[in-house]
Order: C-alpha cells, then structure tokens, then sequence
C-alpha cells in the first residue's frame, strides 16, 4: 500500500535537495510551497484576500504577490503571520489534498514537501514525518549566503519556525544533513534501504562520487 510521508525540515537544512532525491527514487512530490505560489497567484480569491488585509502595498506594480514586502511583514509579526496563514492555508490545503490523492489512486508513494508542518499541526495528515536535519549555525550560514542576509534578517526567519532540534525529537526519521551532498545522498539512501523502499543505495553513491 502506498505510503504518504511528511517531509519537514528548517529553512536552510536542505528539504528541496532531499525532495529531489527522493523524486529519483520514483516518490511523487507534492509541494507546499508551490501550492502556497498558486494560492495567491495573479488574480486568485487569495492573493485579493492578502490586499484586503496587508494593503496595496502587497501588490507588485503588475499585479503579483510583493513577496519581499509580505516577507517583510510577517518575518517579524505573529499576528501578522497568523493572519496571512488564515488565508493562504486552507486554499493550499485543497491545492494539496486534490493532488496527493491523485497520486495515490495511481499507486504512488508521496512526499508532502511542507516546511511548516510540525507548526501548523499537521503531523496527522501523514503516515510518517521525516526531517532534514542541520544545527542552528549552519541554518543560518547557508540561509546569510543563499539569500544575502544579515545576520540578524536570518536568525528572524529562522526564529519564526520551531527550533530544528525541537522538531528534530517529533519526527520519526532524522535524515542528517550536517555534512557535504554526497554524505546527505548517502545518509538517505540509508534510510531508504531501511524502510524498504529501495534494496541498495550502491549505484545512486557510484553517479554521485563520480559526478
């Protein structure tokens, strides 16, 4: 029986790079940040929604979602953030739910690709939570680099969520990424081969050494 399978992590410990992975292994990714996108695209109930209660200001001058400005907001504002999540999350919910079920009548294991899972009580929906796992210094070293952050702009982001080792305790697999890509490919290969969902990670480790 197909699985469905929560994947979580914290901003910067390489949650994509692992849904990538996993897409290789023939697991069906379904991404909440790409329904988050759709939610509130150009024209949608949800990006007027975010008008109504963040301003004009929320709007690029052609028409899209001021990503920057929202981020902005909601980085540094609880209510701000819980009244924007109000909005976007059952519209995502529905995006989701729509396309996992698919996947499932079709006989495929799915990743829930969704960051904020743990915050937002979705534990439940899954049959299984894994967690991309890296400290709080490489959080914010990479997020500093990856996105030209001050120090301070990315602990802000970081904060927002649950601490990675809070979180790292709820899951039921901690795929470690504390080290190089070819260590991470490895570490889940691992993890694969435990579960059963492949019977040996030799020749995903060969292309990758040799690549």
């Amino acid at each position: 029986m197909p699985k469905v399978i929560g994947l979580t992590g914290g901003i910067a410990t390489g949650k994509s790079t692992v849904a990538e992975l996993l897409k290789i292994h023939g697991f069906k990714i379904v991404d909440a940040d790409v329904a988050s996108r759709k939610a509130v695209e150009k024209g949608s109930e949800g990006l007027k929604k975010v008008q109504e209660v963040f301003g004009d200001e929320a709007l690029t001058d052609d028409g899209e979602m001021d990503r920057a400005y929202i981020g902005q907001q909601v980085f540094y504002s609880d209510e701000k953030r819980a009244q924007l999540n109000r909005i976007v999350h059952p519209i995502v919910s529905r995006i989701m739910s729509k396309e996992r079920d698919e996947y499932l009548k079709e006989g495929y294991n799915v990743i829930m690709d969704i960051p904020l899972l743990f915050e937002n009580n979705l534990e439940k929906t899954v049959d299984e939570v894994w967690l991309v796992y890296a400290s709080e210094p490489i959080q914010i070293d990479r997020l500093m680099e990856r996105n030209d952050l001050s120090i301070e702009d990315a602990k802000a982001r970081i904060y927002s969520q649950i601490s990675i080792d809070k979180k790292s305790r709820m899951a039921d697999v901690v795929i470690d990424n504390l080290g190089t890509k070819l260590e991470l490919k490895q570490n889940l290969e691992k993890i694969l081969v435990e579960k059963g969902f492949i019977e040996s990670f030799d020749s995903l480790s060969d292309e990758s050494s040799s690549s």
